[in-house]
């Protein structure tokens, strides 16, 4: 695996932008699950992308982490063009998607060994980042327990330690605390926080209190299209005043841009 300063290259100004959706459509006939998605976070920026269920957030993520082309558009990681340059996107990558796939038979142990040595991460280098997740993603308790017998929110976590296994500068989380209980909802909030000082995160949630507290920054998306890009506070100074703009924005209102890109169309 190669060095990340020499998979991301110079820090320059252009080099900051590490997710970038360019005019992303997605097309099944004459339906449209997304049409003409495009935004940029840069490096160590938590954002939410938020919309409501069918509006085309998964399909999104999905076509930007590379696990389905877009009828239209591209999507970038770390610079990489997912759909010609995908190994050097996937190296510093990690996604949690909905639902995230488990080899049920095995235990989160051999799971994230297996993943690790994919990844082609060297003998020491796996131990280390095993011992991180375990520790980090609580799963002690059950590290040699088979995942077919672990509850949702111990699969979630195993999930979660797939995504953080090898140290990805990018994050793509679609509903990251699916099927926690408080506590552990709360721990993988102060994770989320501490990984986007350095790292670039996008997570999908319907907990808009969550948005609140971890993110800078919100993307709505209604429709499939982007109806709102801007400061998290621009949405609402708590939950309740976010939960009114977020039905106002899904009711059909046009696009709304509370970044200083004012002429974004």
């Amino acid at each position: 695996m190669a060095d990340k300063e020499s998979v991301i290259g110079d820090e320059s100004e252009a080099s900051t932008i590490m997710i970038e959706a360019e005019g992303l459509s997605k097309f099944y006939g004459s339906f449209a699950a997304t049409r003409n998605v495009s935004f940029s976070v840069p490096r160590g920026q938590v954002c939410a992308f938020l919309g409501p269920n069918g509006a085309g957030k998964s399909t999104t993520m999905k076509m930007l982490t590379g696990f389905l082309a877009p009828s239209q558009g591209r999507a970038l990681i770390g610079g990489f063009d997912v759909a010609t340059q995908r190994l050097q996107a996937a190296e510093v990558l990690g996604y949690l998607p909905e639902n995230g796939p488990l080899y049920t038979e095995m235990t989160p142990h051999s799971f994230l060994k297996y993943v690790g040595k994919t990844r082609l991460l060297k003998a020491d280098e796996l131990a280390s980042r095993l011992d991180y997740v375990r520790e980090t993603c609580m799963l002690a308790d059950v590290w040699e327990k088979q995942i077919g017998k672990l509850s949702r929110g111990y699969r979630q976590r195993v999930g979660m330690a797939q995504s953080l296994l090898h140290d990805p500068d990018v994050l793509i989380l679609d509903e990251p605390t699916s099927g926690l209980d408080p506590n552990q909802v709360q721990g993988v909030r102060e994770l989320i926080t501490t990984l986007g000082k350095t790292k670039t995160v996008l997570l999908s949630t319907h907990i808009l209190q969550e948005v609140h507290a971890v993110c800078d920054r919100v993307i709505l998306i209604h429709d499939g299209a982007v109806v709102f890009d801007g400061a998290t506070d621009a949405l609402g100074v708590d939950g309740g005043e976010m939960e009114e703009k977020f039905r106002q924005l899904t009711a059909g209102a046009e696009y709304v841009s509370a970044s200083p890109r004012e002429d974004k169309e």
